[in-house]
């Protein structure tokens, strides 16, 4: 489904994803594991195309200079130079770290905003299935999203990519901030975006432990090099992992 040869990403001199090639089959459960600074979020955006924007951005203001370099395939399709939200329309979704949602408008708010794209039957079946996946947003509904806790906001986000209706889901860091409980909630509930919807996710998370068990295929990535791959359970088993990730 989708294929990265030999991505390389520069931020001026600085290299932040280096010669990376990976590949995510249909219905698959991707994670790719590594610390903070790891080029993780450099992937996902390079991925989902706002690399493109923020290479533009910067260009018309006479910043950062951003130079990309690799192929990203998806469905055999040569997606490299396509815009974010072409690739949205191909079913291409990210939902970026840190849970970004519109604090001014309530829970259904954010959902109807993010489906305003789609039919009303598409919205309503996706915003139906987020408050199944998150019963706790079901009681917030019409509050407004920033007084929302952390793990509400990433599940409100999470929701929110649900609603365009994703074939690929990439999800950067949805763990990040969040308590060990609410972490569990989130894995669960990715667990069953799977079962429910049968999208392909990516994950990009540096808190291996919880993401390792449910995927079926993992790439380890440090100063944005691959350096490990593997199942979820060959992982699991690998002792560099193990010290590196568990402490143990």
């Amino acid at each position: 489904m989708l294929t990265v040869t030999e991505l390389m990403v520069f931020y001026e001199n600085a290299l932040a994803v280096n010669e990376l090639s990976l590949k995510v089959e249909t219905g698959q459960v991707v994670g790719v594991i590594g610390s903070n600074s790891a080029g993780k979020t450099t992937l996902m955006n390079t991925l989902s195309g706002l690399i493109l924007d923020q290479q533009i951005k910067e260009k018309r203001k006479g910043g950062e200079r951003i130079t990309i370099m690799g192929k990203v395939e998806f469905e055999g399709r040569d997606i490299s130079l396509m815009p974010a939200y072409e690739r949205v329309r191909l079913g291409l979704v990210l939902c970026r770290e840190r849970h970004p949602v519109f604090p001014d408008s309530t829970v259904l708010e954010n959902l109807l905003i993010a489906g305003h794209l789609g039919s009303k039957e598409q919205v309503k079946r996706a915003t139906d299935l987020t408050f199944d996946l998150f019963p706790n947003l079901v009681r917030w509904r019409r509050r407004k999203a920033g007084f929302l806790s952390g793990g509400e906001q990433q599940m409100l986000a999470i929701g929110m990519a649900l609603v365009v209706g994703p074939r690929l889901l990439l999800l950067d860091e949805p763990l990040l901030g969040l308590s060990p409980a609410m972490q569990q909630v989130v894995v669960g509930a990715i667990k069953n975006v799977r079962r429910q919807t049968g999208a392909t996710i990516v994950i990009a998370e540096q808190f291996a432990r919880p993401v390792l068990p449910m995927i079926d295929h993992g790439y380890v990535i440090e100063n944005g090099m691959l350096t490990m791959t593997g199942t979820g359970a060959q992982l699991m088993d690998n002792p560099e992992i193990k010290s590196a990730y568990f402490g143990v």
